[in-house]
């Protein structure tokens, strides 16, 4: 909005011209979100004790999270919000993708928003039945992914990283490849949640990560020059991630050990969804596994859990998801998010050396 009314004055004052790059939309996006998040934050702390909008703990959670029952959840709606506001500034609101991206975090912002009030209200760790949830999900991931395979050229095809000639089409099946992609990455930031700053850490590098990609991926000399596929618009991504990396930091200088508020569902459920909307245009969906590396360890912690379980009674891990193995272990909680952090940055830079290891 800002962009398109300041652009428009270009002719009369030569500055403006700047507007039309997108890196420098996408640094002011980030700005914005940062300064706005700081600013909104301490309110929305005040608003949510008020209201009593307290966290349910797990019964069979780590003893030492019984001492953060109460702390105020929900704080996610910083998050969205700013970045909502960023974007909408100084992002292109003529490309589809821009407003295909900010939907699917919205939609899985609502679900997570109806998740956590359920929490809240019957005051336990339960929420809204699973099943539903993951309905919802994948109907929302669905109908972004038909709009991608009707309105993109490369239709259903992937992008394989390391192989420039390797392009799986997979047609009509991109859909539920694609409605998969986007709820998988939803749970995925969801389950890593669970310590103070640790989810939002990894989501930070993966925006600012899937950022560079969007640019490259909307700059046809870029992608030629590198060899992937160029997407008409995808640029404009670039200031939506920019802004959702710094929505995420702002929201980090409150939700660092020791927390004043969490993140909730509604955060992580519509950021994780966010990151594979955007990886689903981009047509870097499998990079994806390498980028969101620590959400994948942690997923997968879960589903060894629960399977080894159920076929030889037997745990592999302490606890999981893997973050409260290493708490059990003796692990100091700030220790354990910075060291995934470390991982999550180091997946990140593999991600990024796909652009050139073809």
């Amino acid at each position: 909005m800002l962009y398109h009314v300041l652009y428009a004055f270009r002719d009369q004052w030569a500055p403006l011209n700047v507007f039309k790059y997108i890196t420098f939309r996408a640094l002011v996006a980030g700005l914005a979100a940062l300064t706005l998040s700081l600013v909104l934050g301490p309110w929305l702390i005040r608003r949510l004790r008020a209201l009593q909008v307290g966290q349910a703990i797990r019964e069979d959670g780590p003893a030492s999270h019984m001492a953060k029952q109460g702390t105020p959840t929900m704080g996610g709606t910083l998050i969205l919000f700013t970045c909502l506001g960023a974007t909408v500034l100084l992002a292109d609101l003529r490309e589809w993708c821009v407003w295909l991206a900010v939907a699917v975090m919205l939609a899985h912002g609502l679900i997570g928003f109806l998740d956590d009030w359920a929490k809240v209200r019957h005051r336990n760790a339960r929420g809204i039945p699973g099943h539903v949830r993951l309905t919802a999900e994948l109907a929302i991931g669905a109908a972004a992914a038909s709009m991608i395979y009707l309105y993109s050229d490369h239709g259903g095809q992937l992008t394989t990283p390391f192989f420039k000639d390797i392009r799986p089409d997979l047609g009509l099946w991109y859909i539920p490849f694609g409605a998969l992609v986007i709820a998988g990455a939803a749970n995925a930031v969801n389950l890593t949640d669970g310590l103070d700053g640790l989810a939002i850490g990894p989501v930070m590098i993966a925006g600012s990560t899937y950022a560079i990609f969007a640019y490259v991926a909307g700059n046809a000399r870029f992608a030629e020059y590198l060899q992937v596929p160029y997407i008409a618009g995808a640029g404009e991504l670039a200031v939506f991630c920019s802004a959702l990396a710094a929505a995420g930091l702002g929201f980090l200088w409150f939700n660092t050990y020791p927390a004043l508020m969490f993140m909730g569902d509604v955060g992580s459920l519509a950021l994780g969804a966010a990151l594979g909307t955007v990886a689903l245009v981009t047509r870097q969906e499998i990079v994806l596994l390498v980028v969101g590396g620590v959400f994948v360890i942690e997923t997968l912690s879960v589903i060894g859990q629960v399977a080894s379980y159920k076929l030889r009674r037997k745990r592999i891990f302490r606890m999981a998801p893997i973050h409260h193995h290493f708490e059990l272990l003796g692990w100091p909680e700030p220790q354990i998010i910075v060291r995934f952090w470390i991982v999550s940055i180091v997946c990140a830079l593999l991600a990024l050396s796909t652009l050139k290891l073809r």
